[in-house]
């Protein structure tokens, strides 16, 4: 079964419709050590939700990890990892960190715990819950 994720992103940086446009890219830039572990644990066929911080502070889309993690080629440092995405499709209306941490649901979603985290685990529970808030 496959692991799912929460993929932060300044939508002026990457966006969600970049992806969409470009259909694949290099996830990278992840420097926090935390954030390293989840994309150390990542696996080809994973599944992925963009959200885009900044001022629109919402799930946007959704992804497929399309590559199992390998050292950042520009880092210079092993340590760093990226995977590669690939497009999925957009929600049909974002769900707002609001809403999220508004719901009982989402108490320990690191979304609502470790705000700065960067890539963070969804179980499957919430995976259902954000899709059904996003496709309403």
């Amino acid at each position: 079964m496959a692991n799912r994720w929460i993929l932060k992103s300044e939508p002026s940086t990457y966006s969600h419709g970049d992806l969409l446009r470009d259909r694949s890219t290099v996830w990278d830039g992840v420097r926090n050590a935390a954030a390293l572990i989840h994309i150390r644990a990542m696996s080809r066929g994973d599944l992925a939700m963009i959200y885009h911080s900044g001022a629109e502070k919402a799930v946007i889309g959704l992804a497929t990890v399309a590559s199992d993690p390998y050292p950042d080629p520009t880092a210079g440092d092993p340590r760093w990892a990226v995977v590669k995405l690939a497009a999925d499709r957009a929600l049909a209306a974002p769900v707002a960190l609001a809403t999220i941490k508004a719901d009982p649901a989402f108490a320990d979603l690191g979304l609502v715990r470790i705000s700065r985290l960067s890539v963070m685990p969804v179980s499957a529970t919430q995976w259902r819950r954000i899709l059904s808030l996003g496709e309403r």
